[in-house]
Order: structure tokens, then C-alpha cells, then sequence
């Protein structure tokens, strides 16, 4: 890095990368996302980015020119000053910097700071203090998802307990005083409610891989149109009229390779979505299609879902794949489609929601054939 000579206050505020590579590239502090705040070798701040003065609320003139601890005072979360703790021109020559952590400024606000030593030789004294600093607001985000989360995965989860429980130990105290109908209705009930613990947890398990990008995918060969058949006749045994469903599968689909579990997941979560949420008649169709748009050469297989009812708002359809949208009928966890969107991303697909031509949601996911190389 380099430090213009025109004068103090212009000095601080010319301190520039050099060219990194283009012709006269050079970046401005200023340009950078997170705070940026650079000490000499005495220990007096010679850059103040205008990140830092945000994060920090200290104007940049009274920092330039300050001891780095006091217009960066510090504390860590015991209390403690920090640049008292670690001492960066002084202790061990082998330290490089600092890891990121969470540390606190004056007023109690919490800010994430790492700090890189620079250093002439690998042992020698230490020439520039360079501090980043960024602010917690994304990380207070993702920690109010997961507890948020855990609250509702918590919430669905103690009334099919409470129900197991509370039949489980009353056919135990009472058995014999139930009829063999009574025993066996609480015990289908027994069996509902686990199943739904099960779902919840697998859904829980589900987000966690998605999460971490940790989603295996086992591709095998596929018959999405007996995958579809199937869901059919799982919702017309379970008291939908057959009549409500309508399917269109274009023949000569290309074969698709995926993992059939993952499959039956997508087409579950999409029919019972158009099914609780949805009115009218259920069209789903299944046709040949480019894996991605633009790209007629990539064979993929589209399926469709679409429903009749009032559909979802303009303003919802960008929220529609996120965590916990329920949309204007209450009821479930919200993660369905989520979980959803990540499995077919998983497979190297897309999804995309919009209105059906009955005036209901549409939602349309294309998979790319998936078939193995010795394949091709």
C-alpha cells in the first residue's frame, strides 16, 4: 500500500492499493464493504474508511492521526480493553494477526473485528496494524433464522408428543376397560402423529444439508410419470375425488435420472401445496424441455403443478421458496418449499412459481436428464 505526500490530511485520505494488475487499478479505502482502519508503526491511524465511520459513528477526522486504542476503543465481551490484550507491536514476533471475533464499542455495540499484522520480515517489528471491522446485522439474521427454527420445529413437534403420550399411557393404566374398535382408533392415532414427528424431523435434517451444502443426491433411473400416478392415488385414497385431479404426460420424455426419494418429496410437497391451499381441478403435466433456458442441446424433464385457486399475491412470489412462508392460509412449518427449491437445485434444476392459466399458483420445476457419462 502506498501513502500520497501532498499534506497530512490528504496523505490519510490517498492511502491506496497499488495496481493489481490492470492498467492503473488502484482502490480507494472508501470502496471497501467493511471497515477498514490502518495504524503505522508508531501506532497512529493513518487510514479511517467511511465503512468504519459508519460501523463506529466516529468521524474520520478525529480518528486520523489518533493511538489506534483510542479511535478504535475496543473491549471484549468480559469487559476487557483489547488492544491491552493483545498487544500488537509488542509480545510473540510470530503473530500474524487476529481472528475474527465479536467484540464490543463504546455504548455496548457489537462489532466483528480481525486484525492483520504487516511486517518487513517474517520475525521483525510490526509496520502497519490493518483492522477490519463489520457489523453484526447478518450474523444477529441468521442466528434469529435458526432460532426461529428451532421454536417452530419445537412448537409442531409437542402436539403430536402430547397426543402419543397421553394415548400411549392411557391404553397402558386402562387396557382393559377399551373396546378392540377404541384401542385400535387411539392406536391409528399413535401412528399418525409419529409418522408426523418423523416428517419433522426428516424436514429438520433436510434444511441442515441443504444449509451446508452437504444435499447427497442418488441418482437412479426415474418414471416421473408413475411417480406422479402415485401421488394421485395417495390423495384420492385418502378422500380427494379422483375427479379433482387432471394429469398430461407428453410422451417420448427424455430418461431422467434422480433420486427417487428426493422426487417423491418434490411431488408430495407440490401437490399437497396445490391440494390444502388450491381450488378447482389440479393439473399436472409432464413434458420434455431444455435443463436450462437458452440451451436447447441439455435435454430435461419440466413437471407443472397447477391449481385453480386464488393463487399467490405479486408482491409474495419472491418470498414463496424462503424459510417459514406460510402465505395467507396458516398451517404447517413453511418449510416445504424450501426444502423443495433445495433439492432441485441439488440436482441441477430450477423452480419457478408464477400464475396458472386457471388463475391459480403454478409452480414448474425442470431437471436435467441427470444420466451418467458412459451414458452419453
Amino acid at each position: 500500500m502506498a501513502v500520497g505526500t501532498s499534506g497530512p490530511s490528504e496523505a490519510h485520505l490517498a492511502f491506496v492499493c497499488p495496481p493489481t494488475g490492470a492498467a492503473g487499478l488502484e482502490i480507494d479505502p472508501d470502496d471497501l464493504p467493511d471497515g477498514c482502519v490502518v495504524a503505522d508503526e508508531t501506532g497512529r491511524v493513518i487510514c479511517f474508511n467511511a465503512a468504519a465511520v459508519r460501523i463506529t459513528a466516529t468521524p474520520r477526522a478525529e480518528a486520523l492521526g489518533r493511538p489506534l486504542e483510542e479511535a478504535l476503543p475496543l473491549e471484549d465481551l468480559k469487559g476487557r480493553r483489547w488492544w491491552t490484550l493483545t498487544d500488537p507491536y509488542g509480545g510473540l514476533t510470530i503473530r500474524a494477526g487476529q481472528p475474527e471475533r465479536n467484540l464490543l464499542l463504546p455504548g455496548g455495540r457489537e462489532v466483528l473485528v480481525s486484525a492483520r499484522y504487516v511486517r518487513e520480515a517474517p520475525t521483525g517489528p510490526v509496520r502497519r496494524v490493518v483492522v477490519s471491522l463489520r457489523g453484526t446485522e447478518a450474523r444477529r439474521r441468521t442466528e434469529r433464522s435458526h432460532a426461529e427454527l428451532i421454536a417452530t420445529v419445537a412448537h409442531e413437534l409437542r402436539s403430536p408428543l402430547t397426543s402419543v403420550k397421553g394415548f400411549t399411557a392411557t391404553l397402558l393404566a386402562k387396557w382393559e376397560r377399551f373396546t378392540d374398535d377404541q384401542k385400535r382408533l387411539m392406536l391409528e392415532t399413535v401412528d399418525a402423529d409419529a409418522n408426523r414427528v418423523t416428517r419433522l424431523i426428516a424436514e429438520l435434517l433436510d434444511i441442515s444439508r441443504i444449509d451446508s451444502g452437504r444435499l447427497e443426491v442418488r441418482r437412479q433411473p426415474v418414471d416421473i410419470a408413475a411417480a406422479v400416478g402415485r401421488h394421485i392415488q395417495a390423495h384420492t385414497a385418502a378422500g380427494q375425488s379422483p375427479d379433482r385431479f387432471f394429469v398430461r404426460i407428453q410422451r417420448r420424455l427424455p430418461d431422467l435420472w434422480a433420486d427417487p426419494d428426493k422426487i417423491d418429496q418434490i411431488l408430495g410437497n407440490l401437490l399437497e401445496n396445490a391440494v390444502r391451499h388450491g381450488e378447482g381441478t389440479v393439473t399436472i403435466e409432464v413434458a420434455p424441455a431444455p435443463a436450462v433456458p437458452g440451451k436447447t442441446d441439455e435435454k430435461g424433464t419440466a413437471v407443472t403443478v397447477s391449481d385453480e385457486g386464488p393463487g399467490i399475491p405479486e408482491e409474495s412470489m419472491g418470498r414463496v421458496f424462503t424459510r417459514f412462508w406460510r402465505g395467507s392460509k396458516r398451517g404447517g412449518t413453511g418449510l416445504g418449499l424450501y426444502i423443495v427449491k433445495g433439492i432441485v437445485e441439488a440436482h441441477g434444476g430450477t423452480i419457478t412459481v408464477g400464475r396458472g392459466p386457471g388463475g391459480g399458483a403454478e409452480f414448474r420445476f425442470i431437471l436435467p436428464v441427470g444420466a451418467p457419462a458412459y451414458l452419453s
